[in-house]
């Protein structure tokens, strides 16, 4: 089953019928939003709030644990994430959509970042952190749509929830980042974990600020005044991927646990064994 994370601006999913709410308890505490079931396109989806209902939790607040662990929990099996960011590349222009294939990891350890420890220890390969398949079927439906949409691009997470400086803009370019933002990590690893297909959408609407033209520099006023108009053609994009079959899904994304766990089955207790049991299934 597909799972949608909205972003920012992207609360619910207007065309979504036969609706049931659900609230999810999970071992790892309470998820942004409840989760929306239902069909869209003629297929059933989950649809997770990634801030909230009115956008009410900063980055560093999400649980993202729990909100992976509810949609692994529900059924799901691949997750398209929409999400604002900047960008640190002039042919990616504000306006302008963009897939990750990389992650570059930014923030600053005040995020639960693992569903492992507490006598669970597993270490997950995130060498390749999403998936290819979701990517390349994803760039095919914007190219067919005539959508600007670059793939394959690396996705810096930063802690937030401040903007960043231009020492931190200039640095991450030099990197080799792309793009900049502040929610797919851990998002897009903990989905690794949750053995999940996983790709994000990400919508430019600003060029952060490494430009020397200070009225490009990014603002809060600024990312919402175009993220409306950009929104409409992921919303255009995601109807289409929802008219269309699933890519296949990766045997190593879906077994990805099988060669990460450490530790042996017979020294978990029964609440850990449950947990778990979710994760792999």
């Amino acid at each position: 089953m597909l799972a949608i994370i909205g972003g920012t601006g992207l609360y619910t999913l207007q065309d979504m019928q036969d609706i049931e709410k659900v609230s999810v308890s999970t071992p790892f505490g309470t998820p942004s939003s409840e989760v929306l079931k239902g069909t869209l396109g003629g297929r059933e989806i989950l649809f997770l709030s990634r801030h909230g209902a009115g956008h009410r939790h900063l980055p560093h607040e999400i649980n993202y644990r729990a909100n992976i662990f509810a949609l692994k929990s529900l059924g799901a099996t691949q997750v398209i994430g929409i999400s604002a960011v900047g960008s640190l590349r002039e042919a990616i222009a504000p306006g302008d959509l963009a897939i990750p294939l990389q992650y570059f990891d930014w923030t600053r350890g005040r995020r639960e970042s693992t569903f492992f420890g507490n006598g669970v220890a597993a270490h997950i390969s995130t060498a390749r952190p999403v998936s290819e398949n979701l990517v390349n079927w994803i760039a095919a439906h914007a190219r067919r749509l005539d959508i600007r949409l670059h793939a394959g691009v690396t996705y810096a997470c930063v802690e937030g929830p401040r903007l960043g400086t231009v020492a931190e803009s200039q640095f991450l370019r030099q990197a080799g980042c792309d793009l900049v933002g502040m929610t797919n990590v851990p998002e897009a690893f903990l989905a690794r974990e949750a053995q999940l297909c996983y790709a994000t959408i990400g919508i430019a609407t600003d060029y952060d600020c490494w430009m020397e033209d200070s009225s490009k520099h990014v603002t809060a006023n600024a990312i919402f005044a175009l993220y409306g108009s950009s929104l409409e053609r992921a919303k255009v994009l995601l109807a289409a991927l929802l008219q269309d079959e699933l890519p296949a899904q990766e045997p190593e994304i879906r077994a990805a646990l099988s060669h990460a766990l450490m530790t042996p089955p017979e020294s978990l207790s029964e609440q850990q064994r449950v947990w778990l049991e979710v994760l792999q299934r």
